[in-house]
């Protein structure tokens, strides 16, 4: 139940406890003065037992309606119970004095009840502000400690990634020479055999499986150093649509229908070349998470200041255990994966003070929501 309409049942329920309590109240009264209006004073043993009866209503009064509640109903004891003493008791001039001594304590009675109600009423309001404050800052501090431990995530994930990244640059440039020359020798292989020859097809195999390795090198180098971000004009909406227009083929042969909903937002500072990357890496990785078909829907939002990028795929989701390791390096599910296309898009999003959000349940899909800042241009 939310505050509102927590609030607003509370507030029906003390209404009727008010109404309840005010009828008990009244009911009380009225029953206790007919009973000693309708009984003969020769009986006082009965009448006696009836004045003390008025305590009663009064001591509840206080109790429920405090300070005001225990006066009013004492005087309206006093009220009813005057013309009683006055006019059936006033024949038995002994018995006056105790009547009225018994009024006088009525008041007492009512005032000390409701003072001393008053005062735990106070009390217990101060004691629930204090705790809902007590609430608030502790709430205010779990905020914060979240916030600490995402901050201390962030941090050792960039530890990790500087340094496998500088072991991939060291890597990458030692293996990169050696395809070349690999990759030109089976060119030249490949001219002097006759295409029918099985031999042939060996070349092309090898060619193919050297490409392979060097796209492998090639992200290993872009991950391992970042070109700097390039400030300027990006119009979202029109990058994803020519990050679609690059991936109709890859969605074509997997039957996965793509599905843009670009709302009204406005052109982003930001580097074009990094972001499409960014945008490519996720739609791709959404295209292979859907090798049996599916749909993916991007739409694209401002919301509190911030640009949101979503890329909603049908596929079969994600384990709950792998969604804290989809952006580190080299972690994939995938035979022929490199796991860096995540990492590389995390850490665009990040040069450019985003974020990534990530929901996915099995079975149904994932999706990836890119949150950005956005600022005017300078």
């Amino acid at each position: 139940m939310n505050l509102g309409l927590r609030l607003v049942y509370n507030s029906a329920m003390r209404n009727n406890a008010t109404t309840f309590r005010f009828t008990v109240l009244v009911l009380l009264i009225l029953g206790i003065t007919a009973l000693h209006y309708l009984t003969d004073i020769h009986k006082a043993q009965f009448h006696d037992i009836y004045r003390r009866l008025y305590y009663i209503p009064i001591v509840l009064g206080g109790l429920w309606f405090t300070l005001r509640g225990g006066l009013g109903t004492a005087i309206v004891v006093s009220i009813l119970f005057a013309p009683h003493v006055v006019f059936q008791w006033g024949h038995h001039p002994t018995a006056e004095p105790e009547q009225y001594l018994e009024i006088l304590l009525y008041n007492i009675i009512g005032f000390l009840t409701g003072f001393l109600a008053e005062r735990e009423r106070i009390q217990k309001t101060h004691h629930q502000k204090a705790a809902l404050r007590l609430e608030e800052s502790y709430a205010k501090l779990r905020d914060q400690a979240d916030l600490i431990l995402e901050i201390e995530e962030q941090l050792r994930r960039a530890d990790r990634l500087s340094a496998l990244g500088e072991l991939s640059a060291g890597m990458a440039h030692e293996i990169r020479n050696p395809l070349g020359s690999i990759r030109g020798t089976a060119e030249i292989l490949q001219d002097g055999i006759d295409p029918s020859d099985k031999r042939y097809e060996f070349t092309r195999i090898l060619i193919k499986e050297v490409d392979r390795l060097n796209r492998v090198v090639e992200d290993f180098l872009r991950f391992a150093r970042p070109a700097p971000v390039e400030r300027g004009r990006l119009d979202v909406n029109e990058a994803l649509r020519e990050v679609l227009t690059l991936t109709r083929q890859p969605a074509l042969k997997n039957g996965v229908r793509t599905e843009l909903a670009a709302g009204a937002v406005p052109p982003l500072p930001g580097d074009r070349g990094q972001l499409k990357q960014a945008f490519l890496n996720l739609v791709l990785n959404a295209l292979q998470a859907m090798a049996e078909g599916g749909t993916l829907t991007i739409g694209t939002e401002m919301a509190d200041g911030q640009l949101r990028i979503r890329f909603a795929d049908t596929g079969q989701g994600i384990p709950k255990e792998n969604l804290e390791r989809i952006f580190n390096p080299f972690f994939t599910t995938r035979q022929e994966g490199t796991g860096l296309g995540l990492a590389i898009t995390h850490r665009i999003i990040q040069g450019h003070g985003g974020r990534i959000e990530v929901q996915s349940r099995l079975g149904e899909g994932t999706t990836f929501t890119v949150v950005l800042p956005y600022r005017e241009f300078e």
